[in-house]
């Protein structure tokens, strides 16, 4: 008997070490990637990349935040988006307050292949140094919903799919191949917070984003011995258009803090949330929110009535 308790309390106390020491190196990653401004690259480091950056969904959002981010930090920007007067627009801004050259591709992320040979031919004779992938969308209406009940879900599911996951793809296969070559280059892929558990109602948004997070933190393994930073970012909210009804405060950031803090951690770690605030929030939520509970009876029906409540406080 006793020796049983000893295997147990042996058990025990390395269970107890292995879980102090997982708090220790939380604490200490959080600490170097997000609060130790010397072990920053810097501005000259994210230049020396490329002398070009570019930046998909770059007329709102957490996208033209990068775009005028980078451009302030000293590179030229690419800007990506479907509608040409916001590209535009956008384009004289960064020119007019960051002082850098601008090219704008109009190109709508939710169409097919077609699209990647325009853009291809607009980004051949630059030196791409930076590529931020950020394009994506939610769903039809932007309301909680089961896929069926979207309009016209065939497109929408597609549509879905070609912006959040083609999009990272093949803008990857585009520019990767020169950055090989030189053997210098960053790419950052926003991913989102939603990535880390499937999520009823929003399960096709949740699942694009694991897409985003796999293959992107595949990619940074594959490339590194070839000088090539690949950077997953992935935030909780983010005050954008995407995300109506939530104001900027204590956990949710403004897009502009967002893009700063976030570029201040490329090249510390390659799986990041983004910012400090984020970074304890997306912790909190590993440690309280098991996958599980979502989907045991018990927890769906919360989850529902919750939901349900919800919309009729919005109707």
């Amino acid at each position: 008997m006793e020796s049983r308790w000893d295997v147990l309390s042996a058990l025990g106390a390395v269970t107890c070490v292995w879980l102090l020491l997982q708090v220790v190196w939380a604490v200490a990653r959080g600490v170097y990637v997000y609060l130790l401004p010397q072990v920053r690259r810097g501005a000259p480091w994210l230049r020396a990349q490329g002398a070009w950056a570019v930046v998909t969904g770059a007329t709102g959002g957490i996208g033209k935040a990068y775009a005028h981010e980078l451009a302030r930090r000293g590179l030229n920007v690419v800007l990506i988006s479907r509608s040409l007067s916001k590209l535009e627009q956008e384009a004289k801004e960064i020119e007019r307050l960051h002082g850098r050259q601008t090219r704008v591709i109009q190109a709508d992320f939710t169409r097919g292949m077609e699209i990647y040979a325009d853009i291809e031919a607009g980004l051949q004779d630059l030196d791409i140094g930076v590529l931020v992938n950020n394009v994506g969308m939610a769903y039809a209406g932007r309301k909680l919903k089961r896929v069926l009940e979207w309009e016209d879900p065939g497109q929408s599911m597609t549509d879905l799919v070609n912006c959040n996951i083609m999009s990272v793809i093949q803008m990857t296969r585009i520019v990767l191949p020169r950055m090989v070559t030189r053997r210098r280059g960053v790419i950052i892929n926003l991913s989102s917070v939603a990535s880390l558990r499937s999520i009823p109602l929003c399960n096709m948004y949740a699942a694009s984003k694991a897409f985003v997070r796999s293959f992107s933190n595949a990619l940074a393994t594959e490339y590194r011995p070839y000088g090539i930073t690949v950077q997953t970012v992935t935030p909780a909210i983010v005050a954008t258009n995407m995300t109506t009804g939530f104001k900027p405060g204590l956990l949710v950031m403004r897009s502009e803090d967002f893009a700063r803090d976030a570029l201040d951690t490329v090249g510390l770690s390659s799986d990041v949330s983004g910012c400090l605030s984020h970074a304890l929030q997306v912790s909190l939520m590993t440690f309280l929110v098991p996958q599980w509970l979502l989907h045991t009876q018990g927890g769906s029906q919360l989850f529902f009535r919750n939901v349900d409540r919800l919309k009729e406080d919005n109707m």
